[in-house]
């Protein structure tokens, strides 16, 4: 499984199998159950997770109980509460699984180890960086400005394996949208 982690890493910057073999014993494995929590509101984050398999979702829940799908973590993605995992915070997201999940975990003390040592591995993560941060831009740009039917055609071109694994009330959260709107999108494709 950690196949997928080293070919993450060739996307971006060219690992020696021994370089590959050090920054792995840098992170731990975890298997959770579906419904198992990685983050929860409140406690410690201390692991950013790179998922081997599996889906997770990240959300807030509002003080009106309504919740808020931020992102999913699919094979191949970080995800952890960023804001808690670098400041040493508690969480203020919940990150629980959709389905079974297999995940390395990555300290926030071992990734700044590896990225002193292996400047290679620093350009890696600076690079995910950026792009999270672009995604997470379009995100808000598309939740601001978007009709709920361009955020569905949006996320059906962005998560093709979701739409039909997702339970709606899921999908509605993640676009911002109620379940009978969802319904009537889903009805006109």
């Amino acid at each position: 499984m950690s196949e997928i982690l080293k070919q993450q890493l060739e996307k971006i910057i060219s690992i020696s199998t021994a370089e590959f073999d050090y920054v792995l014993q840098h992170f731990t494995y975890k298997k959770f159950k579906k419904h198992q929590f990685l983050v929860q509101v409140g406690q410690p984050v201390t692991e950013d997770y790179f998922v081997l398999s599996g889906c997770v979702k990240s959300y807030y829940t509002d003080e009106n109980d309504k919740t808020h799908i931020l992102l999913f973590g699919l094979q191949d993605w970080w995800i952890t509460d960023y804001e808690a995992y670098y400041y040493e915070q508690q969480a203020t997201v919940n990150i629980d699984c959709l389905e079974d999940t297999e995940v390395l975990c990555l300290t926030n003390e071992n990734r700044e180890k590896i990225c002193r040592e292996l400047h290679k591995i620093e350009h890696f993560f600076r690079k995910k960086t950026n792009r999270r941060n672009v995604a997470l831009q379009k995100r808000i740009l598309n939740l601001l400005s978007s009709s709920a039917k361009e955020r569905y055609e949006i996320f059906i071109s962005q998560y093709p394996t979701l739409v039909q694994k997702l339970p709606k009330h899921i999908m509605a959260s993640y676009l911002g949208v109620t379940r009978e709107t969802l319904s009537r999108l889903y009805a006109s494709k």
